[in-house]
């Protein structure tokens, strides 16, 4: 069996890519993110909620939580309740109860509650978008991405946890697809990770892998035809919640710098692709302007740069650019950067041979 399924599980949407490597043939779907989906099902809800399942990406939910915690009782499971912060008492502070996960079973019977389970990988809808492809739901490989801050230990910045661990993987080996990870390999540090390795083993694959979304956007970004023959490319990535932007050398990773999308000029995004090729990036000064961070290898210097390209759903951001960026389409389609990265990730995991990405 050579049928690949690669889930890109952002903030705004979950795209999602069918790939055979035998015959060639993919599908593929955007769709709305799993966050989204669930928040607006809590808010079908009425009253009190009783909240369990596993941590997730936040977002709308976690504001829709707090908001219902005001004039409700909401009572979330440990392990659910790290969705909204790795900080218990954060979330206690919030006017949410949490419980142990053995005892949220005994609030379950309790007709003054509206349950709801969370969760990244709703395995019974991605299953009625595959098979509305056509194609069986069976896979040799799984591989599905998500930002994943990590769990820092007390009194460390989990932005700086973060990066760390970047850093200390891409020190050796600044190649991207090494940050694919196997579900027996994934750091226990990286908490929203291991919750859908271990959803995802319900899949009807045999293999299950995860990766951080904006190393993936990396890779598949510069998998796209305008990269072909280039040596120095910078890659930008302007997603719903975050902007990741990358300079690529070869098929290593010079730096690359994270900032939420919400917070950053058109001007300041400008300023920080001329200090990242230049060497000039701080992550201290990122962090201290709210962003991300930023992590830096070495410099390739701006002008050198042979092209830039802008993916993700809120790339018009950069159409009034006083640089040359190109707008990218990894498979044909701008949305697919994700999930392209997966499968270079995957290919180059398994040696298979190389795959036109037009």
């Amino acid at each position: 069996m050579s049928r690949f399924l690669l889930v890109d599980i952002g903030a705004g949407t979950m795209d999602v890519l069918w790939y055979d490597t035998e015959t060639e043939l993919h599908y593929k779907a955007v769709v709305q993110s799993p966050v989204r989906h669930l928040a607006e099902k809590a808010a079908e809800l009425a009253g009190n909620l009783l909240i369990s399942g596993t941590e997730m990406g936040g977002g709308p939910l976690t504001a829709f939580l707090k908001e219902r915690a005001r004039i409700a009782r909401v009572v979330m499971s440990a392990s659910s309740a790290a969705t909204l912060h790795h900080n218990p008492g954060r979330v206690q502070s919030w006017g949410i109860d949490i419980v142990d996960d053995e005892k949220i079973e005994d609030y379950q019977q309790d007709a003054r509650f509206s349950h709801l389970v969370l969760g990244d990988l709703e395995i019974q809808r991605l299953r009625r978008i595959v098979e509305g492809f056509g194609v069986a739901f069976e896979f040799e490989a799984v591989a599905i991405c998500a930002q994943d801050h990590g769990v820092p230990p007390a009194g460390v910045s989990h932005l700086d946890f973060r990066h760390n661990m970047f850093q200390s993987k891409l020190k050796d080996k600044p190649h991207p697809h090494i940050l694919l990870y196997r579900n027996d390999e994934i750091p226990r540090e990286m908490n929203r990770l291991s919750s859908i390795g271990r959803s995802a083993r319900a899949l009807p694959a045999e293999e299950i892998y995860v990766m951080d979304s904006g190393m993936a956007a990396i890779l598949g970004g510069s998998m796209d035809v305008l990269a072909r023959n280039k040596t120095k490319v910078i890659i930008l990535d302007v997603a719903t919640s975050h902007t990741v932007g990358a300079a690529v050398s070869g098929d290593e990773i010079a730096g690359f710098f994270e900032y939420h999308t919400s917070d950053i000029t058109l001007d300041r995004l400008q300023d920080l692709l001329v200090e990242l090729c230049d060497g000039k990036i701080e992550h201290g000064r990122i962090l201290a302007e709210g962003g991300h961070g930023a992590y830096l290898r070495t410099a390739v210097g701006f002008d050198a740069v042979d092209v830039i390209i802008a993916t993700g759903p809120k790339r018009r951001l950069v159409e009034s650019s006083k640089f040359p960026i190109a707008f990218g389409a990894p498979l044909g389609d701008n949305m697919m950067t994700g999930t392209v990265g997966l499968l270079e990730a995957l290919r180059r995991r398994k040696g298979l041979e190389p795959i036109s990405y037009l």
